[in-house]
């Protein structure tokens, strides 16, 4: 038995790997049908419970920026393939689910200045789905359960004193060892994936820098990168600068982004 659950772990994490668009292996156990059915319910959910924007030159300025991405996804992606929608908050905020669904939060608008700045952040929420960050999470979320419960269940077996100490500090170790230093790994591929669809797109990549420093303008009270699940302003900043080079050929060769600011 001390082998058996190790040994059974490790051929569904071999057997469920995949690899991203960036070359990073993945743990992804759930189906992307499943997952998509998930996103849809959640976004109807959404849909009821916020208000939804009905400013016709705002909503024709954010579905033209979302146009422009979603085509950058595959050659046979189409916008009306996708949901976007445009909800009235001023919340600073935008994402993108499972069962090609988008949202963008009016607040953001006021952030991301120009047609550019919002391709980065409509092409970073498309760069979740399309990296599959949601099924990676939940896949980790999983395992990390299964290898507390194995701990627990080996600590008791033992009559391991401070059973619930150990317990409590190897929570906080997965926490802030495993499961966020992954969700900062999501961001930044997501960054990455994000600028290379505006890029596509026609939309000038260094304008993602743009929008980042703009974001560190009203983020001042954002905690240290290690205790948050977000890298910080300035990684962010750092590794879209150093991504240029690789995206900027991909600017030249495009047809420049066609939309106006609302």
């Amino acid at each position: 038995m001390k082998w058996l659950i190790p040994a059974v772990i490790s051929c569904i994490a071999i057997s469920a790997c995949t690899t991203s668009s960036t070359g990073r292996q993945q743990l992804t156990l759930f189906s992307e049908s499943e997952l998509g059915k998930m996103g849809i319910s959640s976004f109807e959910d959404l849909k009821s419970k916020e208000k939804i924007s009905t400013n016709p030159k705002t909503n024709q300025y954010v579905q033209c920026v979302a146009a422009d991405i979603i085509k950058q996804v595959s050659p046979n992606e189409k916008p009306a393939d996708w949901e976007v929608v445009v909800f009235d908050s001023q919340q600073v905020n935008a994402f993108a689910l499972p069962g090609k669904k988008i949202g963008v939060y009016t607040g953001i608008l006021a952030v991301a200045e120009t047609p550019a700045q919002l391709a980065a952040i409509i092409g970073h929420e498309v760069g979740h789905v399309l990296e599959r960050h949601s099924n990676e999470r939940m896949s980790q979320s999983q395992f990390a359960q299964i290898g507390m419960q194995i701990v627990e269940a080996g600590l008791s077996a033992n009559n391991v004193e401070s059973k619930q100490l150990l317990m409590s500090g190897l929570g906080l170790g997965v926490q802030y060892g495993v499961l966020m230093p992954f969700s900062r790994t999501h961001e930044s591929e997501a960054d990455i994936v994000g600028q290379r669809l505006m890029a596509k797109a026609g939309y000038e990549p260094k304008a993602a820098i743009a929008l980042w420093q703009n974001m560190a303008k009203v983020s001042k009270s954002a905690p240290p990168e290690f205790l948050s699940t977000h890298p910080s302003n300035k990684t962010r900043i750092t590794n879209l600068y150093n991504n240029l080079a690789n995206v900027n050929p991909l600017y030249q060769s495009s047809s420049k982004g066609r939309c106006n600011k609302a």
